[in-house]
């Protein structure tokens, strides 16, 4: 029985193992970790991360072909294929600091492999990795090596959170990059029969593995800029009377462009797009391109100027000042559909809120107090850190206040941002919602949810971003 070793049961190892064990009942899948709660909560009704679909295909597999454990060093003594999916965080000081990569949990992730391992391996790189890790994981490999040959495989994921279980299931593609040489096109093999269980093979695409670390990037690259672009085309609608709705549909039918990434929100998020883009644009640095890397940097230029513009729109509208005001703050997740907060635009906009002394009240479906208290008082970048290296407890911050109902969190607030698109805060009863509210009573649509047209007819000055400015809002300019 082929046996399967994943280090790092997060996001990306947790429901991709899952659906491989599903897959691939002959094959032995353990998911590792070192950090008890994370590997006691797989185990149990209560999973560590919300994805639709993946309790289901857990529960079919646990205890059977599929293992969540902290005993790390024998899974991967055992294993025959090992993923290495551990944290990648952007440095936060020495060389690269705020752009490059920190690479201390994988190195530590090679050396404990190296250490352990009495036979052949291949280790497939499965976090997102700056181009050429691989070399350097080799490297470490091959001088601790002791005798034994290790391949290593880059096999970049390509999942959409809220969504996650649906592209296991169905991917575009699987990307597999690795050696040009006879050890190396029989690993890639070897990982290619894995997910030949369930995926077309003209699915599957092998390449070289620079081609694979640099086309995660670049796909990740694409999307965010897709996002930027068309929030630069909702400043000017703003600006000119057009609506980016209408913008966006007419340009996305033009088949060369495609419809997809061309809703207008109050920015991207998540642990991927931003971390991504900085790690390109200090690889290009690096390597001279000074024109290519500020051409990316451009596109989270144009992320942050969009949350800055919606907090500058919120303070403006509302006489200049929301000192001392209340705030409901709907949705608090980076997208729908996940409890994920990594890097979500709701973490700028609070901040740029309580800057100017605002009270805020929060509700989200899937995050709890504890998150949303983290979030807003740790410092940029500490997210990606596992929890235990984190600040232990973070002060919380007192001017927020986090509840578990929408009509609770706009009881007596002076205004209203709608941050995550979740589907409930479309059939809300805004009527009550108003009646509740104090007077002038302004909803602040970050993601273009509510029918801006009937929230009017009941009373509230409304902003939708990249739409015709309500005549309130006209003399009122939000310019970063």
């Amino acid at each position: 029985m082929v046996k399967i070793c994943c280090i790092g049961a997060g996001y990306v190892g947790g429901p991709t193992m899952a659906v491989i064990a599903l897959k691939c009942p002959s094959i032995e899948v353990a998911v590792v970790d070192i950090s008890v709660p994370r590997i006691t909560a797989w185990n149990s009704d209560q999973l560590p991360i919300y994805e639709p679909g993946l309790d289901e295909v857990v529960k079919q597999c646990r205890g059977k072909n599929l293992f969540f454990s902290t005993d790390v060093e024998r899974h991967v003594l055992e294993a025959d294929i090992i993923f290495v999916s551990v944290n990648t965080p952007t440095k936060t000081r020495g060389l690269g600091a705020g752009k490059a990569a920190d690479l201390t949990y994988w190195e530590c992730a090679a050396r404990m492999i190296a250490d352990v391992s009495k036979s052949n391996k291949i280790v497939v790189e499965k976090s997102t990795v700056p181009v050429k890790t691989a070399e350097a994981i080799e490297k470490i490999l091959t001088h601790n090596s002791k005798g034994i040959k290790f391949q290593i495989l880059s096999n970049p994921e390509f999942l959409a959170e809220g969504t996650a279980i649906k592209d296991l299931f169905n991917p575009d593609r699987v990307l597999i990059g690795g050696r040009e040489t006879p050890d190396g096109q029989k690993a890639i093999k070897a990982l290619k029969d894995v997910y030949a269980h369930w995926v077309p093979e003209e699915r599957i695409i092998c390449s070289n593995l620079w081609s694979a670390e640099l086309s995660k990037l670049a796909a990740n690259a694409f999307l965010a800029q897709r996002i930027s672009s068309v929030n630069a085309m909702s400043a000017l609608c703003e600006a000119t009377g057009a609506d980016v709705s209408e913008v966006s549909h007419a340009i996305g039918t033009d088949t060369r462009i495609g419809s997809k990434f061309l809703n207008s929100s109050v920015g991207f998020g998540g642990s991927c797009f931003q971390k991504d883009i900085l790690n390109l644009v200090y690889i290009c640095e690096c390597n001279g391109l000074t024109e290519v890397a500020s051409y990316w940097k451009q596109v989270i230029k144009v992320n942050d100027y969009q949350k800055s513009r919606f907090v500058n729109r919120v303070v403006s509208s509302m006489f200049n000042t929301v000192s001392g005001k209340k705030i409901a703050v709907l949705g608090f997740a980076f997208k729908k559909d996940t409890g994920d907060t990594r890097e979500t635009p709701a973490i700028d906009v609070c901040k740029g809120l309580l800057g100017d002394k605002a009270r805020l009240s929060i509700y989200d479906p899937q995050v709890t107090e504890e998150q949303i208290q983290r979030d807003l008082s740790m410092n940029k970048f500490d997210w990606d850190h596992p929890v235990h290296l984190q600040p232990m407890s973070p002060a919380s911050v007192k001017e927020v206040s986090v509840v578990w109902d929408a009509y609770d969190a706009t009881k007596d607030a002076h205004g209203l941002c709608i941050l995550t698109e979740w589907d409930e805060f479309k059939t809300l009863d805004f009527e009550r919602i108003f009646a509740n509210m104090q007077k002038p009573a302004f909803v602040f649509d970050g993601r273009n949810v509510v029918d801006a047209e009937k929230l009017r007819e009941i009373g509230f000055i409304v902003y939708s971003i990249g739409k015709p400015l309500d005549s309130w809002l006209k003399d009122m300019p939000a310019v970063a």
